[in-house]
């Protein structure tokens, strides 16, 4: 599976995206029909907190798979958009057996 990690007006982060890419490998290996992931880390301008988003594309046979997440900081964005992946690609999964 190819990775595309992008960091839309912010620093990028190496530590990120190892930590991103660690996860996104851990899905690949479970479900090897996945073909690429685009992340997208954006900072929106927040007094309140929540202002961390995580987007992430999931390229697979059939319509994308698209999830984000606005949370405190981006590990717990990321963490958040890869479990809603997580979910959506287990109901994928049950509609492949069945047919």
């Amino acid at each position: 599976m190819t990775i595309n990690i992008q960091y839309v007006k912010m620093p990028t982060s190496e530590a990120m995206s190892e930590y991103v890419e660690k996860k996104l490998q851990k899905l690949a290996e479970k479900y090897e029909w996945l073909i690429r992931a685009d992340v997208c880390f954006k900072m929106e301008n927040n007094v309140y907190g929540k202002g961390n988003i995580c987007e992430m594309e999931l390229s697979l046979p059939g319509p994308k798979i698209f999830a984000a997440s606005k949370e405190e900081t981006f590990e717990g964005a990321a963490k958040k958009t890869i479990s809603d992946l997580e979910k959506q690609l287990k109901k994928r999964k049950a509609k492949f057996t069945t047919h």
